[in-house]
């Protein structure tokens, strides 16, 4: 693991204003995550979880502190600059899925793409790859609609990958699956950050404390527990295997 976190937060605090009404919504979050991290935030409903992953994504930006993301502090850029800094640096994965309708897999997986200003042919070949990669290969030019599920968020995982992110940021991603579809989606979630990726989850389900190498509770709006997940020796050892192999 590296010695320099790819995510740092400092005393983050969020407030909403409601007229002369104040919700303390973070209150003074600080931590790091590290490169290969599978992190999972956990909590009752109302902890700051949803609140925490909008910042972490670059949807919305802390009242006060200090957010470095890829060393770059992101937590008061204007709209424009926070943008790119979203497009460069994050994948992102939806209970929803959030496809585009209208689009075919490759379109949608395209996307992000589109928006860094890469050329067509280029976009084709790394969706075509990408699509092929999620088990989607035979599925090229359907439309979302005519997808299961479990396919659409393939999809979706794909999008994310699109353009190397630093770090994916999921949001309740099996939400909306039924219990097979849900189980395939988690073993390959597993492979990515087997292949090295940063996953950080907002989730209920406490299966995922026995899938990832850290899990972050939240109470309150304040950090309550940061301790590792069940997979994190796991994890441990077939990195030593892998070095023992080189």
């Amino acid at each position: 693991m590296s010695a320099q976190p790819i995510i740092s937060l400092r005393d983050i605090r969020k407030t909403y204003r409601m007229g002369d009404m104040e919700s303390h919504v973070l209150q003074g979050l600080s931590l790091d995550i590290f490169p290969g991290e599978y992190v999972c935030i956990m909590g009752p409903s109302g902890c700051g979880k949803s609140t925490l992953l909008n910042v972490l994504g670059c949807l919305d930006q802390p009242t006060s502190g200090d957010y470095l993301l890829g060393g770059l502090n992101v937590a008061h850029l204007d709209d424009d600059a926070l943008s790119l800094a979203r497009c460069k640096n994050l994948g992102f994965i939806f209970q929803s899925y959030n496809l585009i309708q209208g689009l075919s897999v490759l379109e949608n997986i395209e996307v992000p793409l589109y928006y860094s200003g890469m050329k067509d042919a280029e976009m084709r070949v790394i969706s075509e790859r990408l699509a092929h990669q999620v088990g989607l290969g035979h599925r090229l030019y359907h439309k979302p609609t005519e997808l299961s599920g479990g396919q659409q968020q393939r999809v979706a995982i794909a999008r994310a990958l699109s353009n190397n992110p630093l770090v994916i940021l999921a949001d309740e991603a099996t939400g909306n699956l039924d219990s097979k579809s849900g189980q395939e989606i988690l073993e390959a979630f597993d492979q990515l950050n087997r292949e090295g990726k940063t996953l950080v989850f907002v989730t209920h389900d406490e299966r995922m404390v026995e899938r990832c190498t850290r899990v972050i509770r939240l109470r309150d709006g304040y950090l309550d527990k940061d301790v590792p997940g069940a997979a994190a020796e796991i994890r441990v050892e077939e990195q030593r295997a892998l070095a023992k192999a080189a």
